[in-house]
């Protein structure tokens, strides 16, 4: 390999241009590639989410990598995003013994223990008590936003087909099996735990609902913000099926993974994180086997009065009514990563407003408040234009930040506005139709 493409090979993995450094080897006869070359080439694809071929090629050259602790440590990167765990910890095992203490060999090996150890109890629980023999009364929350945003009627065989069909992957049975008893809702416990953090918090994901099979209800399958939605407006990868959203309001998301059982295969659950790249983190081998290791948001110390007290505090509140309940229908979401949100689910608050211009085309989707939203900004607190912005879909209304403090005034603000007839209604006679 000459030292000109070497070089070219180093910076543009310094500068993250993996694509670059796959398009450059390819374009090389198989017959010049060498080994150092192949676990460039490796390590590209790892690097771009192609983690079979990325395999396929570095084991092309096992005999000479069998030394390399690089060599197992691409290996065992590629087998772990395969979620081939054992494969995974053997590779970077080796690694380990070639060159010791490596900080991120180690933390992959942690990891990967950590997994195997979650999914031996994850089968241990379902083995102990059979999925569809277990009491789902209480499963679900019953409220009328559910009923009117996820759940569908139990859907037929022709449904399920037809969905099938659109999605182009076989759903799985014991999903199919629950969306028959209840097809589609908001789980009492929304939080599954992980093993590597993510966006949302250092331990556990939380999601806001499970999408049915149909394509009435907005968060179905087939439904107006549902997986193929999510897909190709939101750009997640097409690795299976979106299955749940989440409270960042369309950031992250929890899919049905079928990259390694194939489109009629059994496939995992996996968490996949816009916010980091749409980094996808491992959940759970099976559907069933996710639901059954919900748990409650109790469960871990991010409860809702702690960041109702935080809230009071940066406002300086002495009111004795919390910070969160005043924002009410506004809903407040703040992320480990240091981004906050401010949502609302539109539909139900001052619909009367945007009734006097319906003849207009105005009828109170997030589409609509964005525009409400942007003139109240630009009028009554143009200093945080470009610091607070806007990211509505036809069913909520988004506002979002990386400055928690101006996220606040904002949200405080345009609440207020919201509940003074005479102000909103101004504001709103120079609203534009998206």
């Amino acid at each position: 390999m000459s030292e000109e493409l070497l070089d070219k090979l180093v910076s543009w993995y310094e500068e993250d241009r993996h694509d670059k450094i796959a398009e450059a080897i390819e374009q090389l006869p198989e017959s010049e590639r060498g080994y150092e070359l192949v676990s460039h080439y490796g390590r590209a694809l790892n690097n771009l989410g192609r983690y079979t071929e990325a395999l396929q090629q570095l084991l092309s050259v096992e005999s000479q990598g069998r030394q390399d602790s690089v060599w197992h440590y691409r290996v065992g990167y590629a087998y772990f995003f395969m979620q081939q765990w054992e494969e995974s910890l053997s590779a970077f095992e080796q690694a380990d013994k070639l060159e010791p203490d490596d900080a991120a060999t180690l933390e992959f090996i942690e990891t990967c223990r950590n997994l195997m150890e979650r999914q031996a109890e994850a089968v241990r629980e379902i083995n102990q008590v059979p999925f569809r023999e277990r009491d789902f009364s209480r499963f679900w929350e019953r409220s009328d936003y559910a009923d009117d945003n996820y759940t569908e009627a139990p859907p037929t065989a022709e449904m399920i087909a037809s969905v099938e069909d659109e999605l182009g992957y076989k759903l799985p049975a014991d999903y199919i099996w629950l969306m028959q008893q209840h097809n589609g809702g908001i789980p009492m416990d929304t939080c599954f735990p992980t093993a590597l953090p993510t966006s949302w918090a250092e331990d556990h994901v939380a999601i806001t609902g499970i999408m049915g099979i149909g394509c009435e209800k907005t968060y179905s399958l087939g439904g107006s913000l549902g997986s193929r939605f999510m897909l190709e407006e939101w750009g997640y990868p097409d690795i299976g099926v979106v299955l749940c959203d989440c409270p960042s309001a369309g950031h992250d998301v929890i899919m049905l993974d079928y990259r390694a059982c194939g489109r009629d295969g059994e496939p995992a659950v996996v968490h996949v994180d816009q916010e980091a790249g749409y980094r996808i983190t491992f959940l759970a081998p099976s559907f069933a086997t996710f639901i059954v290791g919900l748990v409650n948001e109790e469960v871990f110390d991010t409860s809702e009065q702690d960041k109702l007290d935080a809230l009071e505090s940066q406002l300086g509140a002495r009111s004795a009514e919390p910070v969160a309940e005043a924002l009410k229908p506004f809903v407040w979401i703040e992320q480990d990563s240091g981004n906050v949100s401010v949502i609302l689910n539109a539909g139900s608050y001052k619909q009367d407003l945007f009734a006097t211009r319906s003849d207009e085309g105005f009828e109170g989707s997030g589409y609509d408040w964005g525009s409400l939203a942007a003139v109240f900004l630009e009028e009554k607190l143009p200093e945080l234009e470009g610091i607070v912005r806007f990211d509505p879909e036809a069913g909520m209304f988004c506002a979002y930040s990386n400055q928690r403090e101006a996220l606040l005034r904002f949200a405080v603000g345009f609440k207020q506005a919201c509940e003074n007839d005479e102000l909103i209604r101004d504001l709103f006679s120079r609203a534009i139709l998206d």
